[in-house]
């Protein structure tokens, strides 16, 4: 098992650190006043079309994908600790146009998209020009299990229609969102996993109804997580995705590579939010010495630095996996690394809360929102029990005795 990084990845880190400091962490500031002073919590600051505009002209474009054409050209393993990297700005991963959830939905374009749908979508997301967004989970059913998903996708003709409801349907609310890929049910009467499909759905089409934003933990992200209506929309039978009940089949490529980027993100927050801790601890005095010397908070900067050290190890593992083995051999690692991540991050996150004392818990540090959205990471992408069931069904597989 190798983890050295390749003489790209080395090339593309060094670059996209120098970037992060000389223009993503300056214009964190200026990006939630811009937003701010607009009234509007889905307001698009012009500071991130000026980010995005330096950003391709570094070459720090599209680097999560792997086609050489299209992107940079860079395996998972190589990508990784440039997704740790971005993961240390709200801000960072829009500006190279490599955020979640256009990073999933480009790659199913790429991998799976007709030409027409590749020259229609795919090209000008690619471009930075649009957003999308993804609709899979629901009110009305326990989505964790996507067998439950309710939403009915009917032919009728040269079209398909669409009846149901979806919500935490991220990035509906960006101003520049313009397509959804919906996942639904095709044929309710196939065996389990060939049930569902994929569709595009433009944000626009009659009968699509953004009815609200969900907020998270009392935060309004930029880019909202939209309770969408469907009723009686129809689409062109040309805008499914691959074949009908291949749903399933598309939804495990897609979140192979977004689960590496997500962990690796949370990695990326942490790392940051030790440092953010550290540097406290070293500039305030309690009861006559610097909060460093405590030995309490020493007890969480080593935990916190041991436990970063095993989620950037098993991620990377993950990573590797998939590049050597593929993503089906690497199951096992990369549902593990969805749990462990986030939690990772969390725990260093509440630490340095804690040192910042009743900072910590305001909005004049990156800690809270920070926070609030590596909670929601443990419920994205399947929630924590689902991947450790995941896990546990294979630890017991050999050891379950065989009939006959």
């Amino acid at each position: 098992m190798d983890f050295e990084p390749s003489p790209r990845c080395v090339e593309f880190k060094e670059r996209l650190g120098a970037f992060m400091d000389e223009y993503i962490y300056p214009a964190e500031e200026l990006y939630e006043r811009q937003r701010a002073e607009s009234g509007n919590p889905h307001h698009h600051p012009a500071v991130m079309e000026e980010l995005k505009s330096k950003a391709r002209e570094a070459g720090l474009w599209n680097m999560f994908l792997p086609d050489p054409d299209e992107g940079a050209g860079l395996s998972n393993a190589d990508y990784a600790p440039l997704a740790e990297i971005l993961g240390r700005s709200h801000i960072a991963s829009e500006a190279c146009n490599c955020s979640a959830p256009d990073t999933g939905n480009m790659e199913v374009l790429h991998q799976f998209g007709t030409p027409e749908q590749k020259e229609r979508w795919l090209r000008p997301l690619l471009d930075g020009e649009i957003r999308s967004a993804f609709a899979m989970t629901e009110p009305d059913v326990a989505s964790s299990d996507a067998t439950n998903i309710a939403m009915r996708i009917e032919r009728d003709g040269e079209e398909y229609v669409l009846n149901g409801r979806k919500w935490w349907t991220s990035n509906a609310l960006h101003p520049n969102c313009r397509i959804m890929i919906v996942m639904g049910k095709t044929q309710p009467d196939a065996p389990t996993h060939k049930q569902q499909s994929m569709i595009l759905v433009p944000i626009d089409t009659p009968g699509v109804t953004v009815m609200r934003n969900l907020s998270v933990f009392g935060y309004q992200d930029q880019e909202g997580h939209a309770e969408v209506d469907f009723a009686d929309v129809r689409v062109p039978a040309s805008n499914l995705i691959s074949g009908e009940g291949d749903g399933f089949m598309i939804a495990q490529a897609r979140l192979g590579p977004g689960r590496i980027h997500h962990c690796m993100r949370a990695i990326g927050a942490a790392e940051r939010a030790l440092e953010a801790m550290c540097k406290r601890a070293v500039s305030r005095v309690t009861f006559g010495a610097p909060v460093a010397m405590r030995g309490n908070v020493q007890d969480w900067i080593a935990e916190s630095r041991i436990e970063i050290e095993m989620a950037r190890l098993l991620t990377l593992k993950a990573a590797w996996m998939m590049d050597t083995a593929g993503n089906r051999h690497a199951r096992t690692e990369i549902a593990a690394i969805k749990v462990a991540a986030p939690n990772v991050a969390l725990r260093v996150v509440d630490r340095a809360i804690q040192v910042h004392g009743g900072g910590g818990v305001s909005d004049d540090f990156f800690l809270a929102p920070a926070y609030a959205h590596l909670r929601t990471l443990r419920l994205a992408d399947g929630p924590d029990e689902v991947h450790k069931l995941s896990i546990a069904r294979r630890e017991l597989a050999p050891h379950i005795p065989r009939e006959g």
